[in-house]
């Protein structure tokens, strides 16, 4: 039997690892792109080691014709890719004294841009077939809350959800749904950076704000994709589902 086949972006470490992993354990043949090569390798070696099925492809979504060259590649191998989540992403700190246009410019080339990047290439075979599912990871900084000293990333993940909206639309009379992720704060490399996030201390403070009591990890906005992705999602489109622990209802 052929596994479906999901490609992944930004795959090698955080939310995209576990995604990976959590593919890979649901029978998935996955595709895992990052621009950390060594990162990637080691997610397809875990998969791999588990009897699940992966391959790797160095992929910076800031470069189109890269992300054109391997949705090509992947669609002339496996045909129609099953699912694609748009998922790398970038969150530095820049108050607004100091951010340039460069900054400004580099945050939605990653985080929204480099989701048109993937999914355009994705989307005629997943037309021509009549099914496939695109999932896009914004955050609860574009559904939510302000962020301090984050205004250019609060714009790029709200930007992620009017990108679902208008793509739900676009695709669905052709067999597509198209769903976003706004995760919460997760415990993930990005999140423990003093310098561009919350940090370890502001990790501990925050989960004292959540109803369910502790921040989230990978794995509950992995298992979440996964779901998606799945048919007994199958009449969900257009939606931008908030996994955060219950925080954003707090009050």
């Amino acid at each position: 039997m052929t596994r479906p086949c999901v490609l992944i972006t930004g795959a090698g470490i955080g939310i995209g690892r576990a995604t990976a992993v959590a593919f890979g354990a649901a029978g998935y043949h996955v595709c895992i792109t990052d621009v950390l090569e060594d990162e990637a390798s080691a997610v397809a070696a875990e998969i791999t080691a588990g009897c699940g099925s992966a391959e790797v492809h160095p992929l910076d979504v800031t470069s189109t014709a890269q992300a054109d060259a391997v949705i090509g590649a992947l669609v002339a191998e496996h045909g129609a890719l099953d699912c694609v989540v748009a998922n790398a992403g970038i969150a530095h700190r820049v108050p607004l004294a100091r951010m340039t246009d460069a900054a400004w410019d580099h945050t939605f080339d990653v985080d929204l841009k480099g989701m048109l990047r993937v999914i355009r290439p994705a989307a005629p075979a997943m037309r021509a077939r009549g099914h496939g599912v695109i999932i896009c990871i914004s955050s609860v900084s574009g559904t939510t809350y302000g962020w301090d000293e984050h205004a250019h990333y609060n714009a790029a993940k709200a930007g992620v959800v009017g990108l679902v909206r208008g793509l739900a639309v676009e695709l669905g009379r052709d067999g597509i749904r198209v769903v976003g992720i706004a995760p919460g704060l997760v415990r993930t490399a990005q999140s423990l950076s003093v310098e561009h996030s919350v940090g370890p201390a502001g990790m501990v403070a925050a989960a004292t704000e959540i109803p369910l009591g502790r921040v989230g990890e990978p794995d509950d906005i992995a298992d979440v994709v996964v779901f998606l992705a799945s048919e007994g999602a199958r009449y969900v489109t257009g939606q931008t589902i908030i996994v955060d622990g219950g925080r954003s209802v707090r009050q």
